[in-house]
C-alpha cells in the first residue's frame, strides 16, 4: 500500500464519478484497460449515494454450513483489530466463497452499525447483503451481487489475504472507488493526480459535446473536435 491520501485528496475523488475515474487511470496508460474494475454482477444498492471511496478491508465469508469451530461472526471479534489496522476511510470487501454465493448476508443493520463505528464508509461483496431500509438510512453504501432474507450461518473463514470480488482481485489496503456505474481500483501512484487528470479530460470531452449540442452543428465541425479530441487519448 502506497501512502494514505489526505481527507482533501480523498474528498476530490468523491466528487468525481467511477467511468471518468476510469478514463483518468487510462490517461497514465498504466494497467490494461481491461483490467483493474468489477464486472456487472456487483451492482450498487443505492445508486442516489456519493461515490464510496476507500480503502480496501479483505475478508472471506460462508454462509451455506456451520463453521468448522466457533459460531456466527460474533464469535470473531479478532476481525475488528484486522479492520483497524488499515487507515480510514475504510472499505470492507467479502468474497462469498460458497459454491452459490449468497444463500446468507454477513452485512445487515447490525454488522453496518460495527463497521460503520469502526470507521468503514461502505462495503463490497460478490455475495448478498439484508436489511436495505436500515443500511440506506445509515447512509452506509453497499455493492452486492445479491439480497438474502436471512444471515444463514455467516462467518469468516479467513481475512486479510486476496480476495476476488466480481472478477476483481482485492489486496487489503487497494484503494476503491465505485458508484452506480461499478466498483473500480485506483492505483496508488496515481491516486493523487486523479481528479486533476479528470478534469483535464472532462473539459476535452465538453468540446465534442458542445459541438453536438450547438445549433450550428456540422459534421466537419465534429470531426474537428475528435481529432482534437484524439491527441489526447491513449492509444492502448
Amino acid at each position: 500500500m502506497g501512502a494514505s491520501l489526505t481527507p482533501e485528496e480523498v474528498s476530490s475523488l468523491r466528487r468525481i464519478d467511477t467511468c471518468m475515474i476510469a478514463n483518468a487511470i487510462e490517461a497514465f496508460k498504466i494497467r490494461l484497460r481491461n483490467e483493474g474494475f468489477m464486472n456487472s454482477s456487483v451492482r450498487a444498492f443505492f445508486s442516489h449515494m456519493p461515490p464510496l471511496v476507500g480503502y480496501a478491508v479483505t475478508a472471506k465469508i460462508r454462509c451455506s454450513h456451520l463453521p468448522a469451530e466457533g459460531g456466527i461472526y460474533f464469535d470473531r471479534t479478532d476481525w475488528w483489530d484486522h479492520v483497524l489496522k488499515t487507515p480510514e476511510p475504510r472499505v470492507v470487501v467479502l468474497e462469498d466463497v460458497d459454491e452459490s454465493p449468497g444463500l446468507g448476508a454477513l452485512v445487515g443493520e447490525v454488522h453496518a452499525s460495527i463497521l460503520k463505528a469502526l470507521g468503514c464508509a461502505g462495503a463490497i461483496t460478490n455475495g448478498s447483503v439484508r436489511d436495505l431500509p436500515a443500511l440506506e438510512s445509515m447512509q452506509f453504501p453497499i455493492f452486492a451481487g445479491s439480497v438474502s432474507v436471512s444471515h444463514a450461518y455467516a462467518h469468516f473463514v479467513d481475512f486479510g489475504g486476496e480476495v476476488e470480488v466480481g472478477g476483481l482481485r482485492v489486496q487489503t489496503g487497494d484503494l476503491l472507488h465505485g458508484d452506480r456505474h461499478g466498483v473500480i481500483s485506483i492505483p496508488h501512484k496515481v491516486a493523487a493526480d486523479i481528479p486533476a487528470q479528470a478534469i483535464r479530460l472532462r473539459e476535452r470531452e465538453q468540446k465534442v459535446i458542445d459541438v453536438c449540442r450547438s445549433p450550428d452543428f456540422s459534421r466537419e465541425k465534429l470531426r474537428e473536435a475528435i481529432e482534437e479530441q484524439s491527441r489526447y487519448l491513449p492509444s492502448s
